[in-house]
């Protein structure tokens, strides 16, 4: 299994529904999503993401979850393509990241997560082995040992498909 950064932006996508995702996460509700990936096709079902907040305090991992549909194409005029990739997938554990969140970015500066480049500029990055690892041992210390939530077809998004990040 790969992980995956997931870059949100609040300047840029302001996510007031955020509390209420959290919410319903923590009460052990699968919510679904859909992300947009930048140019990254290699992303699997299966495979692991992260969601960093970027570009305003505070700054860190917030959120993860697992993808259930590999990349496809959105039709988006305001792009040069015409199109932008999207993932879906569903959180495991996410947190409300206007109030905080669980890694902070400082801690993400000191070995062994310093041999990742956190400040992607769009979502879709791999996140390195030696990097991923650590990730998972101290998230899994911060939030604590879950299986994969299982979605089923009644799950409810949390953000509509069309507004993807």
């Amino acid at each position: 299994m790969t992980a995956f950064l997931l870059i949100w932006s609040p300047k840029k996508w302001p996510w007031p529904e955020l509390p209420d995702v959290a919410k319903r996460v923590a009460a052990g509700v699968a919510v679904a999503d859909v992300w947009g990936c930048g140019f990254a096709r290699s992303i699997l079902p299966g495979d692991r993401v992260f969601l960093h907040r970027v570009a305003q305090e505070p700054k860190g991992i917030f959120g993860s979850g697992y993808v259930t549909r590999a990349p496809y194409e959105v039709p988006d005029p305001a792009t040069k393509r015409g199109y932008r990739l999207c993932i879906d997938f569903v959180y495991d554990w996410v947190v409300d990241a206007h109030e905080g969140v669980v890694i902070p970015r400082e801690m993400l500066r000191t070995h062994p997560f310093s041999v990742q480049t956190w400040d992607a500029q769009s979502s879709g990055t791999v996140i390195k082995p030696m990097a991923e690892g650590a990730l998972e041992k101290r998230w899994a210390e911060l939030t604590g040992k879950r299986k994969p939530p299982k979605l089923n077809t009644s799950a409810s998004l949390g953000i509509p498909k069309t507004s993807s990040r």
